[in-house]
């Protein structure tokens, strides 16, 4: 007999974390493991940031998922609909054929996609901050509106090519714009006749504050950091409108600018959406085991699960961080093993260790198990839960080659061409694959012979 087959959909932190675990758990001929994955890494992306800005290369934070396994089968490619009856996993292929995955236990992780509203002219114009592609797209861009701007005459011009807007006070918006603040101060030394006090990075939130999380004494330290910058930092803030060379904000101000940056926060993956299964708030609905009710084998994780936050209680779930994804990876793998063994199940506990923001140079804020760090200590925290968080000894020795180059070294300021052919916008590098309906499912389910 063919041994039970596992079915890991998601190639980020939480699939990750589960399929290393399934691994380590179980016997070569116990079980086979599939993992579904858009693309052949993991990327790393807290570190999303330095490569927009130049202080880390691309393929830093591309974790190597060939490096990372050793007996799970990668199918590459984009899970498009699932039937929990017939136990298949429809996808897409990277070479847009359609195939069928059958599981006998399937772990969803489908992580999330970044959220939008329907705000005018934010598709076409906005840029995004969740993939490789979208990092290496705007240090491009970044770099060009210097290079515009250092070679036209007119004030202007150069003042719109020169102003810049970051949406999202999360922790992405706020070390993306203190990431890319650092590289226009730093490189307008580079560019002859180019006036620095030009330059204008804005950072907007609708929240009363940044990063509530941190806790209100750091999060009021990194605003005031930014500020001291020069950030012009406006709360309680949003954008009405987005134009091809204006922004609009709420407060009626309207800034000339070629450039907004969209980092307003994530939803979940629109697979969830194909599945005939109870959400919340969006997220799949699962157990304090991460088991989907109704559904025995069918388990799901990160950013897309609404799993319980047992420790703090009152109906609470888990944030999408993506501490608890991979601490809910590797407890959902052993859920897995149990539920193949007949053994029971664990609950999912998280216990937070903290949170750490890197602000670029020796700015950072932490709060690793409570201790709140600014300054020197705090980044010295953060780079080294960085370089721990890795998988692999390959990307720490990238990570840490890169950092120590870009320190003694600084940034040349090249443009790689991306932008030549490509607006590269969050229409153009957002997740926009067709997801199925039910009844397509249920169709290609019959069609594979897999269909019960």
């Amino acid at each position: 007999m063919e041994p039970p087959r596992i079915l890991v959909v998601g190639g980020g932190f939480a699939g990750v974390e589960c399929v290393r675990r399934l691994e380590r758990l179980l016997a070569p001929d116990e079980a086979s493991i599939t993992l579904v994955a858009a693309r052949n890494y993991q990327l790393y992306l807290p570190l999303l940031p330095q490569v927009a800005a130049g202080m880390l290369t691309p393929q830093s934070v591309a974790v190597s998922l060939r490096r990372l396994f050793r007996r799970t089968r990668i199918a590459p490619g984009v899970a498009l609909g699932v039937d929990l009856d017939a136990k298949v996993c429809v996808v897409r292929g990277i070479s847009d054929r359609i195939r069928i995955e059958p599981y006998d236990y399937l772990v969803l992780a489908p992580g999330s996609v970044t959220r939008t509203f329907d705000i005018p002219g934010l598709a076409e114009h906005a840029r995004g901050m969740k993939t490789l592609a979208e990092a290496a797209y705007l240090r491009d861009h970044v770099i060009a509106q210097l290079d515009i701007a250092a070679a036209v005459p007119e004030r202007e011009e150069k003042e719109a090519r020169l102003q810049f807007v970051v949406v999202g006070g999360g922790y992405s918006g706020t070390e993306t714009v203190a990431a890319l603040h650092r590289l226009t101060a730093a490189a307008a030394d580079r560019y002859p006749g180019l006036d620095p006090s030009m330059i204008k990075w804005h950072l907007v939130d609708i929240a009363p504050k940044l990063m509530p999380e941190l806790g209100e004494d750091l999060g009021e330290k990194a605003t005031s950091l930014l500020r001291r910058r020069g950030v012009d930092v406006a709360l309680g803030v949003s954008v009405a409108e987005v134009g091809e060379e204006t922004v609009r904000l709420t407060d009626g101000r309207v800034l000339p600018c070629h450039t907004l940056v969209w980092t307003a926060g994530v939803q979940p993956s629109p697979l969830i959406g194909t599945l005939d299964a109870e959400t919340e708030r969006g997220r799949l609905k699962v157990t304090e085991y991460m088991d989907v009710p109704g559904h025995p084998g069918v388990f799901a994780v990160g950013d897309a699960a609404a799993v319980p936050d047992i420790a703090k209680g009152d109906g609470a779930i888990c944030p999408p961080t993506a501490q608890h994804a991979q601490r809910q990876g590797r407890m959902v793998a052993r859920n897995v093993v149990a539920a193949l063994r007949g053994q029971p199940m664990v609950p999912y506990q998280h216990r937070d260790m903290g949170l750490v923001v890197d602000l670029g140079g020796t700015d950072a804020v932490a709060n690793p198990l409570g201790v709140r760090l600014t300054g020197l200590p705090a980044q010295t925290v953060t780079r080294g839960y960085h370089m721990m968080a890795l998988h692999t000894s390959v990307a720490r020795a990238r990570v840490l080659t890169n950092w120590v180059l870009n320190a003694t070294a600084g940034d040349d300021y090249v443009r790689m061409g991306f932008l030549a052919n490509q607006p590269a916008t969050l229409r153009d590098l957002e997740q926009t694959d067709a997801y199925l309906s039910k009844e397509q499912i249920r169709d290609y389910a019959r069609a594979s012979g897999v269909s019960r």
